[in-house]
């Protein structure tokens, strides 16, 4: 039987999702969790990759796992079994065929900006000292995002991806005093994408790069046309979206 997991973590101190030798990262400690609970092998199945220092506070994996069980029993198990930045909300049956990355509809995005210094957000946003932003030249970047959708130009170099295309349908910073958070909704993203437009959009904020120039590094399809990656504490997946059929019980 397949279940879907829901759960949250803070990426400080991890790899990333995705297990890999000489690493610790989330897929890793999840798996070796659920075995300890169930005694036997279990594999977990993300709904994507988050690199090393990426927040979720939304992720989803699924499990096959042959016999019915207490579900309140075993997040309570696992959130004793795991650290205290990583936790599990919830365990549900979906159908069989359900998959955690192949079957979402849509991915959502915060980037979080502090203007200013804090030492209680050096893990959960970049600090920029900056005179001014230009944030509604930006939005207006933004808004050109939705026009295209090749952006191969904000692709980690050397990634095996059939395509570079990505349907964006929102794109949005909203500032609240020091805090600058871009919001960024689209069916799929590329690795190190989000990043990569942040810190590109902060160029145009800067005055830097004009709006023209932003369509140019779009249509050029090339990734060091593009400014720098925002820092990797500043991004938080925020929403994974299914259709109704697979978490029916929401």
């Amino acid at each position: 039987m397949r279940y879907f997991i829901k759960l949250a973590y803070k990426g400080t101190n991890y790899h990333g999702w995705q297990a890999q030798p000489n690493a610790i990262t989330v897929q890793e400690l999840l798996g070796k969790s659920f075995s300890t609970i169930f005694r036997n092998p279990i594999e977990i199945v993300g709904a994507g990759r988050t690199d090393a220092g990426v927040h979720a506070e939304e992720f989803y994996a699924h499990v096959n796992i042959e016999n019915e069980f207490n579900v309140n029993e075993v997040i309570y198990k696992l959130n004793g079994l795991l650290p205290d930045d990583i936790v599990v909300y919830d365990i549900f049956k979906t159908t069989e065929n359900a998959h955690a990355r192949f079957d979402a509809t849509s991915r959502s995005y915060e980037y979080r900006i502090f203007l200013g210094r804090s030492p209680f957000l050096t893990e959960t946003t970049w600090q920029l000292i900056t005179t001014k932003l230009a944030v509604e030249k930006m939005n207006e970047a933004a808004e050109i995002l939705k026009i295209y959708t090749n952006f191969k130009c904000f692709s980690r170099s050397n990634t095996d991806v059939r395509t570079y295309n990505c349907n964006i349908v929102h794109a949005e910073w909203k500032q609240t005093n020091q805090v600058l958070v871009f919001h960024i909704t689209a069916d799929r993203f590329l690795r190190n994408m989000v990043r990569a437009i942040v810190g590109t959009l902060i160029e145009i904020g800067k005055g830097k790069m004009t709006l023209e120039e932003f369509k140019q590094i779009i249509e050029s399809e090339n990734r060091c046309n593009a400014g720098p990656s925002a820092p990797a504490q500043g991004l938080f997946l925020t929403q994974v979206t299914y259709p109704k059929t697979i978490i029916e019980h929401e």
